[in-house]
């Protein structure tokens, strides 16, 4: 099961959660950030870090986000690696 981004999210992106991700798994989608669920382990590392409570494993987290998560193009979304990567 893997962790999703949900609201609190939103206009924040903090980064905190990004610099504990061993899998690589955030990208940048407008004023958030969003998990590839094909790349997180659940390892549940940025779900500790996240300031703002907005990561929750993906059966505790309401539907939308979930499909929110699932939904973004990967392919189009600038990956974020590191804190210092996220327009402000």
């Amino acid at each position: 099961m893997p962790r999703v981004v949900t609201s609190a999210c939103k206009g924040k992106k903090h980064g905190d959660c990004v610099e504990v991700c061993p899998t690589e798994c955030f990208y940048e989608i407008g004023d958030m950030l969003v998990i590839n669920p094909d790349d997180c382990t659940d390892c549940g590392a940025c779900e500790s870090e996240c300031p703002e409570k907005a990561i929750f494993p993906d059966d505790e987290a309401d539907a939308q986000w979930v499909k929110f998560n699932a939904g973004a193009d990967f392919g189009s979304l600038k990956h974020i690696l590191s804190k210092s990567e996220i327009t402000r």
